[in-house]
């Protein structure tokens, strides 16, 4: 089987073999936005056709592919779900030289209510289910960072935080980016900020002392960046943390983030652990072992 994660701004493929086991891989910054005119299909026969050569015949897409800006929508499944709840809603796509299916997205209410979606994440998430057979939270920090509660091997609830936005538009679009210039992305800066978001004042109050510490010489132009990033993570840490003191949080995505996150999570009184990047490609695979391919 030939599992593929198609975000909004990368392409990674995978070759999986019976057993689960990644035979090869390939990527690229071939995301669904970077495809002109609609070609996923002409896309995808690119980037995977030396394995469709050599005889797989069937193709498991999760990602931004299956979103309303992408090959097709696929409709979200309603929380709780795991590994057969999603294989049994997958969406085929005609494709002239193999067998291909999209990973539905997922959908839930927070705790007042209000909507929730992912799409991508879920299988992630499924891939380091074995890793915490009990349950747990497990966080996908980004963009916009995931925290899924995990319950007898089915995503049971999940928040979205717009962290990674946020701070990309603040150092980016706003008066703080001025004072910036680069600096290293961790040490006391970034503890310095996760400590200021457990003080009174809120986030907005806290974001802006970035530029109010920078003018009065207490914080370099070089740790305002740290800064900052701590302060939106330990915000977003201590308001999913809210109520689980000394939980154990599974970290999945790059290593640089989730290292930034296991900081900001020790902090919070909280455990951490981190996973490799192969996590997609291990809930594809089982996604794929579970689905119904004729």
């Amino acid at each position: 089987m030939i599992g593929v994660d198609w975000g909004t701004t990368r392409f990674r493929a995978f070759r999986i073999g019976r057993d689960g086991a990644v035979r090869d891989r390939r990527a690229g910054p071939r995301g669904i936005l970077a495809v002109p005119d609609g070609r996923f299909a002409e896309t995808l026969r690119e980037e995977i056709g030396p394995w469709l050569a050599a005889g797989e015949d069937q193709v498991l897409l999760s990602g931004m592919i299956g979103s309303r800006q992408g090959w097709k929508e696929a409709p979200y499944v309603a929380c709780p779900a795991g590994a057969a709840e999603l294989a049994a809603e997958l969406v085929e796509i005609p494709f002239d030289w193999a067998k291909v299916k999209l990973v539905p997205g997922l959908s839930g209410t927070d705790e007042s209510g209000v909507a929730e979606v992912m799409r991508g994440e879920e299988t992630e998430v499924i891939g380091v289910l074995a890793d915490f057979p009990a349950g747990g939270i497990a966080c996908l920090p980004g963009t916009h960072s995931k925290w899924a509660r995990v319950e007898d091997g089915r995503i049971v609830r999940f928040t979205t935080h717009m962290t990674g936005e946020t701070y990309a538009t603040l150092r980016g679009h706003t008066i703080l980016g001025r004072m910036m210039r680069e600096g290293p992305p961790d040490g006391a800066a970034f503890d310095a900020g996760v400590r200021r978001s457990a003080e009174p004042g809120g986030l907005l109050h806290h974001v802006f002392g970035v530029r109010a510490e920078t003018l009065a010489g207490r914080l370099s132009d070089g740790d305002a960046g740290a800064y900052l990033s701590g302060i939106l993570i330990g915000h977003e840490v201590r308001a999913a943390l809210a109520g689980t003191p000394g939980t154990v949080v599974h970290l999945i995505g790059a290593p640089d983030l989730t290292a930034l996150y296991a900081r900001a999570i020790a902090a919070c009184g909280a455990f951490a652990e981190r996973h490799n990047g192969e996590a997609a490609a291990r809930g594809l695979a089982l996604i794929g072992a579970a689905a119904a391919w004729n």
